[in-house]
């Protein structure tokens, strides 16, 4: 299945085909094509899990990319906390539904090339995050 949604938690997206419509758009347009994509809902033990033991970081996290994408065929796992999502809502002010995409679109734009790793990049991932956000909610 080229895009799936894979849940560790209560936790279950709203409406699958419409999250995959605006993902598929997201990828398209950036003239990427679809490969195999996973999107895995945990709870913030199993990812901070994940992160000591694929990045050697031992802390909580929001999201954690596994890129597998070959030339512009995007493919990879992305690995979510439900339980930061909700804390980073409540930090952000926005509803949980928002910073969810948000952090879905974060785990794909690291496949496509974009990164967080200094204020420049990070600023630059955050505009495309905000440009592919709009594109969920032209998508209705």
């Amino acid at each position: 299945m080229p895009l799936e949604f894979i849940y560790n938690t209560d936790y279950t997206l709203t409406d699958e085909k419409l999250h995959s419509a605006w993902i598929k758009s997201a990828i398209f347009s950036e003239n990427y094509d679809l490969g195999n994509i996973v999107f895995a809902f945990f709870n913030d033990e199993e990812v901070k899990k994940l992160n000591k033991k694929f990045l050697n970081k031992d802390y909580y996290t929001d999201v954690i990319s596994f890129n597998e994408t070959n030339d512009k065929i995007i493919s990879g796992n992305i690995a979510i906390s439900v339980d930061r999502v909700k804390e980073n809502s409540k930090k952000f002010k926005c509803t949980f539904q928002d910073e969810m995409r948000r952090v879905m679109i974060h785990g794909l734009l690291h496949f496509m090339g974009y990164n967080d790793q200094n204020n420049e990049a990070s600023a630059k991932m955050k505009k495309k995050e905000n440009e592919k956000i709009k594109m969920f909610h032209v998508e209705r």
